[in-house]
């Protein structure tokens, strides 16, 4: 069995016959599809270990729902060829949402992953009397342009900095949006859309899409570093979103650790994203007068070979690469992924300069895998973790398993119990 092969046998789920479990096995089978693409009755039987009956009812269960939709008969060999099976790109939606500090990011997915609209907006106001009613006005915004046949709503992700109900953590600025100490988004989103909402930090959301529709489509263990304002943490253990006792996993951006080439220093002030975020690069290109607000910006800066960027690329990665090792000798992960508010060329060239990573428990002569990769979810990596929320109860029964910190007008956490 090939390594990729072996990976994603590793990332399904597998399916439950007694008749205690028909919710679980409605997601097991749309995992499946999703995952192989096309595929007949009986690979997704075998994939899922369903008896065949039970698979055939619920995929045509799904096809009612409008989730899959039928390909024709595969024409592969002697005898009556199967019927293949897709997901429905044509079926419901999901939107996604990421609230930053000074913008907000909206997309539109459908259950293949296909951003269907997407839409970038300065957010002047981030107080809870403003952000409700923008969220649903930019969902409405981006259901218009679909035109009147738009697709349902699975439900709506949204995706604010973490860490949630914890101020002034961090020299980088403050923690979370101003004006939300002490109160819940979930509720007053959930009425401002009508729709059922699911809230996460934007590391742990980014994470999950990258599970879903990125470099970890295939990995079911994986340690995810977001560049976000300052730097977050998502992990993916046995594909479930590790999101802690009240959400706060993974906020490695308050932990303080010694660089491998230049002095250590403590406090506030050396927390890691100090050095390592978006905002820490930033401002150190401010201070010598350059502006670098946007993606192009950064990424012209680089091609120029500015040494500003070229010290910052090199001190972050004195900072980082002792930083992997560590998340490796705790979660032992299979890959350590790299992500968020950098252009692409610039995640690349702080990988590159991480080597040589200190030993750890992921230091193996037969490693099939990187212990580093980019992600591949690129600059909407935030609002497509957010649309990848309510996918959770829907697609991916690993996922599900354990729920968002935070839901409302929903009850799909509920499993059902009838026969399949």
């Amino acid at each position: 069995m090939t390594k990729q092969k072996e990976l994603q046998r590793r990332a399904v789920a597998i399916g439950s016959n007694p008749e205690r479990n028909r919710a679980h096995n409605r997601r097991v089978v749309l995992e499946v599809v999703r995952l192989h693409g096309h595929v007949g009755r009986t690979e997704i039987a075998r994939h899922a270990r369903l008896t065949a009956q039970a698979v055939s009812n619920i995929v045509d269960e799904l096809i009612a729902d409008g989730l899959l939709i039928e390909l024709g008969r595969l024409r592969n060999g002697r005898g009556q060829p199967p019927i293949q099976f897709a997901v429905n790109p044509d079926g419901p939606l999901t939107a996604g949402v990421e609230v930053a500090a000074d913008h907000i990011v909206t997309v539109l997915l459908d259950l293949s992953g296909r951003v269907r609209a997407e839409a970038f907006a300065p957010l002047d106001r981030t107080d809870p009397e403003h952000v409700p009613q923008r969220i649903a006005e930019e969902i409405q915004s981006l259901r218009g342009r679909l035109g009147v046949a738009a697709p349902r709503l699975l439900g709506v992700g949204v995706v604010m900095p973490g860490p949630f109900e914890i101020e002034g953590m961090s020299s980088v600025g403050p923690a979370t949006l101003p004006g939300w100490a002490g109160i819940d988004p979930v509720p007053l989103i959930a009425e401002a859309t009508g729709e059922a909402v699911t809230l996460d930090n934007d590391a742990t959301a980014a994470a999950v899409g990258e599970r879903l529709y990125g470099a970890g489509r295939q990995i079911g263990n994986f340690c995810y570093l977001y560049f976000g304002v300052g730097l977050g943490l998502g992990v993916i253990q046995e594909g479930r979103p590790l999101r802690g006792a009240f959400g706060n996993a993974g906020e490695i951006g308050h932990v303080v650790l010694a660089p491998r080439n230049r002095q250590a220093t403590y406090g506030p002030e050396a927390a890691l994203e100090s050095v390592a975020s978006v905002l820490a690069l930033r401002e150190r290109l401010s201070a010598a007068g350059l502006s670098a607000t946007t993606i192009e910006a950064m990424q012209a800066l680089y091609h120029d070979h500015n040494p500003i960027l070229m010290d910052w690329i090199a001190e972050a990665a004195d900072h980082l690469a002792p930083t992997v090792a560590m998340l490796e000798n705790i979660f032992d992960p299979e890959i350590v992924i790299f992500g968020g508010g950098l252009p692409d060329v610039i995640l690349d060239a702080v990988i590159a300069a991480l080597e040589p990573l200190p030993v750890s428990v992921a230091t193996r002569r037969n490693r099939a895998l990187p212990r580093v990769i980019r992600g591949q979810t690129g600059q909407l990596t935030a609002a497509l973790g957010a649309a990848a929320l309510p996918l959770l109860d829907t697609v991916s029964p690993h996922l599900s398993v354990a729920p968002a910190p935070r839901a409302a007008n929903s009850d799909s956490t509920l499993e059902g119990s009838h026969a399949d």
